[in-house]
């Protein structure tokens, strides 16, 4: 059954009102009718089946007729850290880290990042659209949560934040000791998760101190480098199998 997002304030009582771009879809793609069945989803965690009731060219309105807690979210809360790559591979990034459970995306301007934001209007643009990309995603894998894409922090910044998390790690090529299955069985314990991804050039050792000083450790992934569209999902998904989720 296809599942919709609403904003919180959009369910009140046993009524929920859908807008947007929603709203074509339901009526000119799929040709819902009154009294057809949608599941509609308020982004924390819990879903809603209801009964179209009333269709109109600016929103749906439907009658709430069951709220169940979303079965398809991860116990675990994992942020990506990434620094920020290339033309839209940043949008592939999202979307299949979305589909594998993240919470949020953090993108990172390190030293190595090519690609520079002038502008807030370029910014804003930017993250209207890479929070839209999550939306998509979230939707065609059924999730209970809409990944938070946040604005672009500094790597001094994203330490910070990872140094309050309960696992924090960074993977890195040239750790040749410390592999990720070292650090799993810390991972069981964890509630918050953060990891750090470099952008195409990697990290410059400077990066490494610094996150070393913070107790983010450095870890190895084994013999091949992934590039860094591929390392994020591939450690996610590491992960969600240690937390018996996938």
């Amino acid at each position: 059954m296809p599942k919709f997002f609403v904003a919180p304030e959009q369910i009140e009582g046993d009524s929920i009102t859908i807008q947007g771009e929603d709203v074509n879809h339901i009526i000119k793609v799929l040709r819902f009718k009154p009294n057809d069945s949608i599941v509609v989803c308020d982004g924390n965690g819990k879903d809603y089946t209801a009964c179209i009731e009333e269709m109109g060219k600016k929103e749906v309105k439907a009658v709430i007729q069951k709220v169940i807690s979303s079965q398809s979210e991860p116990s675990i809360d994992v942020t990506l850290f990434q620094g920020i790559p290339k033309s839209g591979k940043m949008e592939y990034i999202i979307q299949k880290n979305t589909e594998l459970g993240i919470n949020r995306i953090v993108p990172v301007m390190t030293q190595r990042t090519v690609v520079k934001i002038e502008d807030k209007k370029s910014l804003s643009n930017k993250m209207d659209r890479w929070q839209k990309v999550a939306l998509e995603a979230a939707k065609q894998c059924n999730r209970g949560r809409i990944p938070k894409i946040c604005a672009p922090i500094s790597l001094e910044e994203a330490i910070i934040q990872m140094s309050e998390m309960d696992l924090s790690f960074m993977p890195y090529e040239k750790e040749e000791n410390n592999r990720l299955r070292n650090i799993l069985s810390a991972a069981r314990g964890a509630k918050t998760i953060g990891v750090l991804i470099g952008p195409e050039g990697g990290f410059d050792a400077e990066e490494v101190e610094k996150a070393a000083q913070a107790e983010v450790s450095t870890v190895s992934l084994g013999p091949r480098i992934l590039r860094t569209e591929t390392a994020g999902a591939a450690v996610l998904s590491i992960l969600m199998y240690e937390m018996e989720d996938i």
